[in-house]
């Protein structure tokens, strides 16, 4: 049986249920975040819950419980789930108002938190990598929703999902307003190109990641240089190697961009070795599920 926080209390899957006034339903209106759970810890829980919040302010949404306190919803779930290896969501909504767009008539935000398991891609596609097409969906210009706010308006990355799976292929690039590269529908993008790895800056439309960050601090310990910068598609299409990140995604590689091979087509083994040295970064670190 799985069970569901809701606003200070457990319910079981199928009476896990919000108003249907509540302007995270209505309007997309609220935060969230994706966490991993890797042999009995939480990983990265710190970074995660900040993000949450960060996202929570820009929107002017006060969570109503404090960073302490989300923690330990989170790891109460997990313990009610038995949760040793898995995803956690952590929601915050709006909380319930009218059929207005006004945010000020909602009392009170609501803290939801889920438990469970996710899995995005069959293991071939991590084993051989995937083919992504660019689509014509761009990312959300920065001062109409910043991309960096984990917001419950998934619409933008929506449409971009739509259009990959009609073309053929599991994953779209996003390119911002500008032209530059931003991300993936729900993932940071690297590539290596005579051999640095580069990365989408955060203002060209890319969420802070935090799975990014992890492997980032990987690759400079092995002694790569990694830069955040504006990147075009020329870079991707002449790159050795890319791959993605991203909490449920973790890190799968990608053999072709736009019908381009990537390097030889092949999975690279400059991914191969920074895959290994995060494997063992999630087995070994992390906030332990227990109060």
């Amino acid at each position: 049986m799985a069970y569901v926080y809701i606003d200070g209390k457990f319910y079981d899957k199928e009476h896990a249920k919000i108003s249907v006034f509540d302007h995270g339903f209505l309007y997309g209106d609220g935060v969230f975040e994706g966490i991993r759970a890797y042999s009995g810890m939480l990983f990265r829980l710190t970074e995660h819950i900040d993000r949450l919040f960060d996202s929570a302010k820009v929107i002017a949404l006060a969570p109503g419980v404090s960073k302490k306190e989300m923690e330990e919803i989170i790891i109460k779930t997990c313990i009610k789930n038995n949760i040793r290896d898995g995803y956690v969501r952590l929601i915050i909504t709006r909380g319930v108002g009218d059929l207005g767009l006004n945010p000020y008539l909602c009392k009170k935000a609501s803290v939801v938190c889920i438990a469970d398991r996710i899995s995005l891609y069959p293991q071939e596609d991590y084993n051989n990598g995937l083919k992504i097409i660019t689509v014509a969906t761009h990312r959300n210009f920065n001062e109409s929703l910043n991309p960096r706010v984990k917001s419950l308006n998934y619409l933008n990355n929506i449409m971009a999902k739509i259009e990959a799976i009609q073309s053929g292929v599991k994953e779209a690039l996003m390119l911002n307003p500008l032209g530059y590269v931003a991300e993936c529908t729900g993932d940071n993008l690297f590539i290596v190109r005579k051999g640095k790895i580069y990365t989408p800056s955060a203002h060209s439309g890319a969420l802070d990641g935090i799975t990014a960050a992890a492997v980032t601090e990987l690759a400079v310990k092995r002694g790569y240089e990694v830069e955040a910068t504006l990147m075009s598609r020329f870079d991707i299409w002449t790159a050795e190697e890319c791959w993605l990140t991203g909490t449920a995604a973790e890190m799968i590689p990608v053999i072709s961009v736009d019908s381009r091979p990537i390097g030889d087509g092949k999975v690279g083994p400059i991914f191969k070795q920074l895959l290994e040295d995060f494997k063992q970064l999630t087995e070994t670190t992390g906030t332990p599920i227990a109060l």
